[in-house]
């Protein structure tokens, strides 16, 4: 492959530690950004709008995950597969992957805009979205998902320069996108009075404007990653594989947001204070998870750029490495939230009310956010080395089913009947998940190895035949 520039990252040789940390710097500082411009929303309408606005925006984020998660999977098929191509080095199936992405992208997304506008409303009153903020949370929803394309198109072109190694693109691009969204939720919000219609007029804008800077630089690139529109079609073969391993992916993501969904219907129960507390909370822990979800992101591209160049003997590693980096940053974090949790929910809203229901959820999960941080990394590596139905099965039981079973039984006790119940379900689902992915790795890569060695003895038994 032509080198590309000086944001392409060599994975397949030399220190791994260095590069893993080079690689998931900038996807930290992107996450963190992205959710200090969603944050940027919450504040805008609590501070300006008032609670109400605040819980129906809230309201929306698990639905909002769960109709996009099956898409952005996607994206992660789009993502391994380009990294196994670049490391096997074969150019010709690298850039039909390119421009089959793409345009999947763009139709998902619009697929995505249809049903998000049509079924806003039903699927709102499904989630039991109490009667005072439905209009609220149901126009915001359709707006939202307006900008669908958008969306789609910025992240599964992201996936692309991920695969490459370039996490520093993408940060730039999100960065301007990030600014032009706070400064339109201040013009909107505040000057022209637009409440929850404002804010997500704003993030449909500063979406468009992410997914135009993402496919510039793919059309102005020079390696094999280039995005041609007169190449732009569907070739069946990749589709296919995208599909193979993204749609589990996807599948795992819809799961547990519906799961999210169940448990938000559950919140939901509890009233406006208790809704507008869990959702300053999450968003708060979202900060920790995005920093966390960087190192699996490093384990996706590490491993497969290395898989597809053959290289085997860094699959271990690059989990090892991953994992320590992912539960570092979780305990860091996790503490860091739970210490300063009521200074951080005041800034998203005034009520003492809200703050105190904020760091119930705060302080159940923070402490054990360590499992959930290890629970995700894992399954970086079993999608790198080409597993995409085994992590989707095992999360399926582990966290949704085990989340939707502990929500009908153990929450249905009276006794049991609190909201600090439904928050227990999240760190007992990630310790069980995290260790039977530990096992599920740990055993595919005896496989692999044994594998390798037995190809080895074949190939010198086969050269000495020769001689």
């Amino acid at each position: 492959m032509a080198k590309t520039t000086r944001y392409e990252i060599d994975m397949c040789s030399g220190s791994l530690l260095p590069k893993i940390l080079t690689f998931a710097a900038p996807l930290m500082c992107s996450g963190v950004l992205q959710l200090l411009f969603n944050a940027a929303d919450i504040v805008v309408v609590g501070r300006f709008a008032g609670d109400n606005s605040l819980a129906a925006v809230g309201s929306n984020a698990a639905l909002i995950n769960l109709l996009v998660n099956l898409f952005v999977g996607l994206s992660v098929g789009a993502n391994i597969l380009t990294a196994r191509f670049i490391g096997a080095g074969n150019r010709a199936a690298l850039r039909q992957t390119v421009h089959t992405s793409m345009l999947l992208a763009f139709l998902s997304g619009l697929l995505l805009a249809a049903v998000g506008v049509a079924a806003a409303r039903p699927l709102l009153e499904l989630m039991q979205v109490p009667d005072a903020i439905l209009t609220l949370a149901s126009l915001y929803l359709r707006i939202y998902f307006l900008g669908m394309p958008a969306t789609m198109l910025y992240n599964f072109g992201a996936a692309l320069l991920r695969s490459i190694g370039d996490t520093r693109r993408p940060l730039y691009y999100l960065t301007a996108a990030g600014v032009v969204n706070v400064a339109l939720n201040l013009l909107l919000v505040i000057v022209f009075q637009l409440d929850v219609a404002g804010v997500a007029i704003a993030t449909v804008i500063s979406q468009c404007l992410s997914a135009l800077l993402v496919v510039r630089c793919l059309m102005h690139e020079q390696s094999d990653i280039r995005l041609e529109w007169k190449m732009l079609r569907i070739t069946p073969a990749r589709l296919r594989q995208i599909l193979a391993i993204g749609i589990p992916s996807g599948i795992q993501g819809v799961a547990f947001s519906l799961s999210n969904v169940i448990i938000q219907a559950s919140v939901n129960g509890f009233g406006e204070t208790v809704i507008s507390g869990n959702t300053a909370a999450s968003n708060i822990e979202g900060f920790v998870y995005v920093c966390c979800n960087a190192f699996y992101q490093a384990n996706v591209a590490f491993t497969s750029q290395n898989y597809g160049a053959g290289r085997f003997e860094r699959l271990r590693p690059i989990a090892l490495y991953s994992a320590a980096c992912s539960a570092s940053v979780g305990v860091l974090g996790g503490l860091l939230g739970y210490v300063f949790g009521t200074q951080l929910l005041h800034i998203y809203s005034s009520s003492d009310a809200v703050v105190a229901a904020g760091m119930v959820r705060i302080g159940i999960i923070f402490p054990l956010y360590i499992f959930g941080a290890l629970m995700d990394v894992i399954v970086g590596a079993i999608r790198g080395i080409g597993y995409s139905i085994t992590p989707m099965i095992v999360t399926l039981l582990g966290a949704c089913a085990f989340r939707i079973l502990w929500i009908s039984t153990v929450f249905q006790i009276p006794r049991f009947h609190t909201v600090q119940c439904i928050y227990w379900s999240y760190p007992i689902s990630w310790a069980l998940t995290f260790l039977v992915h530990l096992i599920c790795l740990s055993l595919a890569l005896r496989r692999i190895y044994r594998r390798e060695g037995m190809l080895h003895t074949h190939h010198h038994l086969t050269h000495a035949h020769r001689d």
